[in-house]
Order: structure tokens, then sequence, then C-alpha cells
């Protein structure tokens, strides 16, 4: 499939940018373009065009949901639950 291309590189490199800062400090830049790259392509490959509005939406999405397994694997892991308590002894019987 040969892709359409509806703008310059320097709409999606501006994508890239503008979420390179609002992902600073979460994903690395080269990360950031991997995913506009990809965003790109499968707006391409799905709708046959890629509007930097559109690529931009579809990585954001993907960068957020990447930032939220990321926190996820690093949040330690819950205590186990606490044996059940066991049952408290009988009391003993009065003696005649």
């Amino acid at each position: 499939m040969q892709y359409h291309e509806d703008t310059g590189p320097s709409a999606y490199r501006a994508v890239a940018e503008r979420l390179a800062r609002e992902f600073a400090g979460v994903h690395d830049p080269s990360t950031v373009t991997r995913c506009v790259t990809a965003a790109r392509h499968g707006a391409q490959d799905v709708t046959g065009s890629a509007t930097p509005d559109l690529v931009e939406r579809i990585a954001r999405k993907h960068l957020t949901v990447l930032a939220t397994v990321a926190a996820e694997q690093r949040r330690p892991p819950a205590a186990p639950p606490a044996p059940p308590t066991p049952p408290a002894p009988a009391a003993p019987e009065p003696s005649a």
C-alpha cells in the first residue's frame, strides 16, 4: 500500500516535539518519536490518511497507556492478606 502524505514531515516533527515536552520525564524523546511514527503509519494503513491532529491524538493515547503500564510495574506488590484468625478456645465447663 502506498502512503498518502497529507502534510509535510515538519508537521509530524512538531507533533513529536509537543508530545516530547508533554511526556518529558516519563518517556525518552526517541520513544515519543517512534510512537508518532507508528501512529502515523497506523492511521495511514487504516484510514488512508494521517493528519497531524489524528496522529497526535493516537500517539498521545499510546504514550499515556505506556506510562500507566510502566507506573503499575514500578508499584510495589500489595501485601498478602493476613491469615484468618483462629477461633477463640471454648471456655471450660464449670465443675460440679
